[in-house]
């Protein structure tokens, strides 16, 4: 095993859960305290949680590190994590119990509740169900930055994704969607005459005593017990401040810590009741752990895609109602990842082996979670041992790699000596595309800035009317770092289009 760092050498914190029946399993709890402390070293992880079930019970619940890098506040099982993505899942079967309760069905049209929402493709338009919604397979790209650090609500987020091309044929292609999950969640809102919010709690986290869970950064962080997210900028780790995503709410906004969690993994892994209450048919629990849509594992030339690499133990996946599933080894899983800005979560059942793991960090921009997932299965089930430590850190290595080769591919393009076709006050002006809005280039100082949405950056010279977005040096992921901003000059001369993040921006006329 890898040496421990000092910011990881204090007792392995939190609470070990061994109820009787669980004892007679003869969980191993140093060989999972090792796995644990092997992946936090390896990926210099600050902080993490786990919760292991089987069999009903909570057979391991513990925290590991601190809440933030340098702090002596150790995380517990109740430390509050983004867990992100992972909402989905709880938006999908809060649908499902209203499908019970016979206020919505899954293929009901968006517009039945959203009589306001609009996509650009009239088939796709005319024919959008709630389960498309929720297993991705609308047509649209992601178009995150319509709502990531944006200023727009949640209903301006939706108006303004109806403006966008799809980017493939309606229900032809898995495509990850963010935005079609929080129609999916105004739906049900809807049809519940509440809210999203309302009827996850009611139907949620109520009956299974999720006390410490919530929907908004505004509220986990008023938490005595929550955890500081971190990124890593140039090896190094440093706390960031948490990202609000209330706006994109029922796609990822919820947070919670493992204790909660372990009620949720008991309550997926059931039959749809939960210590005697039944809150879900079994069937419709069943349903949303059903393939709905085939995700790729190939690229559209038979090469293996980054996907097949991060998962080389599985040989089919879909995606269900809120659920990736796949095989893993022999093995049917049926999991979800999470990620934001400092955070990374993964929840993963083992249904046949009774089995439910959920796992909170917070360092963004790592696969610790799945690492320790793959690892954890395999010390629990007896499967052969791997080193997913290894494998993913690899994987990741060449991933940048590969983003480091674009780099010096695009700089090998560069005409060097070129300048701008005009003087850079020509540039100026303001830029509207329908659905990105407003983009306005300013000059300060000799250098062009952009400002758009919730972003100011300057722009550097790359050659002849293309310039580079530079944004927050201390931010390698920052949204518009290094990213091209192309200007594009009429047929008299005048700067008459803007482009970034793939969107044409048109120049606005003074009245």
């Amino acid at each position: 095993m890898r040496s421990v760092p000092k910011f990881l050498l204090l007792p392995l914190l939190g609470l070990l859960v061994l109820a009787p029946a669980a004892a007679a399993q003869a969980v191993n709890e140093a060989a999972l305290n090792a796995l644990v402390n092997e992946a936090m070293t390896a990926w210099q992880v600050p902080g993490a949680a786990i919760a292991i079930v089987r069999d009903g019970q909570v057979i391991y619940l513990k925290g590991f590190g601190y809440r933030e890098l340098g702090s002596d506040q150790p995380v517990t099982p109740e430390t509050q994590f983004a867990i992100a993505s992972t909402s989905k899942a709880f938006t999908a079967t809060a649908i499902a119990m209203l499908v019970d309760e016979g206020k919505m069905t899954w293929d009901d049209p968006v517009r039945k509740y959203l009589d306001w929402f609009r996509l650009s493709d009239p088939l796709a338009d005319a024919n959008l169900t709630i389960r498309d919604l929720v297993c991705h397979r609308s047509g649209l790209a992601r178009h995150d930055l319509l709502w990531y650090a944006s200023p727009n609500s949640r209903e301006e987020v939706l108006r303004r994704i109806g403006l966008v091309k799809l980017d493939r044929s309606f229900r032809s292609t898995y495509q990850y969607q963010n935005i079609m999950y929080l129609a999916a969640g105004l739906a049900a809102g809807a049809a519940d005459k509440s809210s999203w919010e309302q009827v996850v709690q009611k139907r949620i986290f109520d009956p299974l005593g999720m006390t410490g869970a919530n929907f908004s950064v505004t509220v986990a962080t008023r938490s005595p017990d929550h955890a500081t997210p971190h990124v890593k900028v140039k090896e190094k780790v440093r706390p960031i401040s948490w990202k609000n995503i209330d706006n994109i709410g029922p796609a990822g906004s919820i947070n919670a810590g493992v204790s909660d969690l372990s009620k949720w993994l008991r309550f997926q892994l059931g039959d749809g009741t939960f210590e005697g209450k039944r809150l879900i048919s079994a069937a419709r629990l069943a349903e949303t752990h059903s393939p709905q849509m085939v995700i790729p594992m190939d690229g559209p030339t038979g090469v293996p895609s980054f996907t097949k690499a991060m998962n080389p133990e599985t040989n089919m996946m879909s995606y269900g109602l809120g659920w990736v599933i796949q095989d893993y080894r022999g093995q049917l899983l049926v999991s979800h990842g999470g990620s934001i800005d400092g955070f990374r979560a993964q929840v993963a059942l083992v249904p046949k082996a009774k089995l439910g793991i959920a796992i909170l960090s917070n360092l963004g921009r790592t696969q610790m979670p799945e690492a320790l997932r793959n690892n954890l299965v395999d010390l629990l089930l007896d499967l052969p041992k791997r080193d997913w430590n290894e494998h993913y850190l690899t994987q990741a290595k060449k991933q940048r790699e590969e983003q480091e080769q674009r780099k010096k591919e695009r700089e090998a393009k560069r005409h060097k000596g070129t300048k701008p076709s005009r003087e850079l006050s020509a540039y100026t002006g303001v830029f509207e595309q329908p659905a990105y809005g407003r983009v306005t280039i300013t000059a300060d100082k000799e250098q062009l800035m952009l400002e758009w949405s919730s972003f100011k950056v300057r722009l550097e010279h790359f050659h002849f009317d293309t310039f580079t977005a530079r944004g927050d040096p201390d931010r390698e992921d920052a949204p518009l770092n290094d990213v091209p901003v192309v200007f594009t000059l009429d047929a008299d001369g005048e700067v008459a289009t803007v482009s970034l993040i793939g969107q044409e921006f048109k120049r606005v006329k003074p009245k």
